[in-house]
Parts: structure tokens; sequence; C-alpha cells
């Protein structure tokens, strides 16, 4: 009796966990975004005219001009020598270029970064991503072999294995980034097409 009770508890958590924290987490950028932008614009604007929810849509329109202006050259230059004395910083720029790398893997690239693989060791196969295939950027020690540096995620953890593999030993798979990454990380519970 207490055993299936508890079950059906813990099945209850499971299902209403990953929903309770995806709202949370656009609850806590909506209302930063409205504390933030909300403070800015009571300072340009009259009072009269503002009315709640307008710092939350300013936020969407700044983080849309941003995204619209990135496409040009120029702006990305400056941007781009922003980053340059960031990464001169002594604190800021490990923390930086960490979180900047991080977002850099998940967005799409043309160059096969990223590229879904299975990796197979040992007659076993893994779910891997490629994370480096320019041979200048690899230690010196490796780059006259022909391997790849894949990244392997471990199931329910944050945190995986980084390996040199040899090219042989790698194949293309048919799944995008965000499904090899939840079936890996839930150990395939999920399946493949779960959404």
């Amino acid at each position: 009796m207490f055993k299936s009770i508890s079950k059906i508890l813990l099945t209850g958590f499971i299902t209403l966990l990953p929903v309770i924290l995806t709202v949370y987490l656009l609850y806590w950028l909506a209302v930063s975004s409205e504390n933030v932008m909300g403070t800015a614009l009571r300072w340009v604007m009259p009072n009269a005219t503002y009315f709640p929810g307008l710092g939350m849509i300013a936020g969407l329109v700044v983080v849309f001009i941003v995204g619209l202006l990135m496409k040009a050259i120029l702006v990305r230059q400056l941007f781009s020598f922003g980053e340059k004395i960031l990464y001169q910083l002594p604190l800021i720029k490990t923390v930086y270029r960490a979180m900047r790398d991080l977002f850099d893997f998940f967005t799409p690239k043309d160059q096969g970064l990223g590229e879904v693989v299975a990796v197979t060791y040992n007659g076993a196969e893994m779910i891997g991503f490629i994370t480096q295939t320019d041979q200048k950027k690899l230690p010196e020690s490796f780059r006259e072999q022909d391997k790849v540096l894949v990244y392997l995620p471990m199931s329910y953890m944050i945190g995986g294995f980084t390996v040199f593999i040899p090219r042989e030993h790698v194949r293309p798979i048919k799944m995008s980034m965000e499904e090899a990454m939840r079936f890996a990380l839930t150990a395939g519970i999920t399946g493949k097409n779960a959404d």
C-alpha cells in the first residue's frame, strides 16, 4: 500500500518538476526583464504612460534589435573588440569564456562542429558531439594524427568526457543536437522523437 502510494507520488513529482522549473525560469526572466527595463523606462517616460509589462516588452525589443545589429559586420567587429578586452580581465575572462563557449557550442554552425556522432569503442557505441575538427586547435601531440575531439555526455549528470578519437571510430547519425542531448542525458528513456 505505502509502496504504491510512494510510487504514485514519485511519478507525480517527476511529471510536475520539469513543468514547474520551466515555468519558473520563464517567470524569472520576465520579472528580471520587467525590473531592469521597467526602471530604465520610468526614468525616460512619464509615469502616466507606463504600464506593467512594458519593461518585459522593451526587453524583448532590445534582444531583437541586438540580434539584428549582430548581422552587421561593423557591429560584430566592435563586439569582438569588446570581447578581447573582457578576455584580458582576470576573473571575468574565465567565467565569460566558459559561458560563451557553451552557448557557441549550441548555436548552428556550417563547419560540422557540434555534429551528432556515434563513437565506437570496444564494440559499444556512444552518442557524442564533435567539438573540434581543426587540427591547428588541437594539442600539438594530436595534430599529426587523423583524430577529432568528441564530447560524450553522461546520463543524468551535468558532465561528460572529452576524447580524442580516430575518425574511423566516429560516424554521423541523423539526430538534431537537441534530440541527441535529451536522449543521452535521459539514458534513452525519452526516445529519439519525444516532443
